[in-house]
């Protein structure tokens, strides 16, 4: 399915590639600009740049530990990265366990559009598509409601949004 996924001709000029270790820079950038809650931590800027750095080495080795099939991808756009998808190809489930983009790229469409080729590999296994979103990111639950994801758990933080794959999301 990776395969699939990776080379997907997604429309704006997006593609999805694995993630590379010349990629580590552009990452862990993200990662704390996709996490401005940890800017409220009350402490000087070592104390914080510390806490984002450990939160995303949690963020990865929580991956590699609980979804063994778990890729990281780079999104791409005209050849430049705008953002990553890290994503598991269980094997009753495909999970998003991390989406983000940049923010100047957010609101024009590009996170649908990933979101889209995501479910357009998950239709073709026939398996759910799962993600969680934090109760503080209501953007993002936006997003993945208007693209046919339900609630099925709700957590005190955060919720399990899932998508299933009734019908091929190319055709609409």
């Amino acid at each position: 399915m990776t395969t699939m996924l990776n080379t997907a001709a997604l429309l704006n000029h997006l593609t999805l590639r694995p993630a590379r270790a010349s990629d580590e820079p552009f990452l862990a950038r993200l990662y704390r600009l996709a996490r401005p809650d940890l800017l409220l931590i009350d402490g000087e800027d070592e104390l914080i740049r510390t806490v984002q750095a450990q939160q995303y080495q949690v963020l990865l080795q929580g991956a590699g530990n609980g979804y063994d099939n778990a890729m990281h991808f780079v999104v791409e756009r005209a050849g430049g990265a705008i953002g990553a998808a890290m994503v598991d190809f269980g094997h009753s489930e495909v999970r998003l366990i991390y989406f983000a983009l940049l923010p100047e790229t957010r609101g024009r469409g590009l996170g649908a559009e990933v979101i889209k080729g995501l479910q357009r590999a998950a239709w073709q296994v026939r398996a759910p598509l799962t993600t969680v979103v934090w109760h503080s990111n209501p953007g993002a639950r936006r997003l993945y409601l208007r693209m046919g994801f339900q609630p099925v758990e709700q957590g005190a933080m955060a919720d399990k949004l899932q998508w299933l794959p009734e019908r091929d999301p190319a055709i609409g």
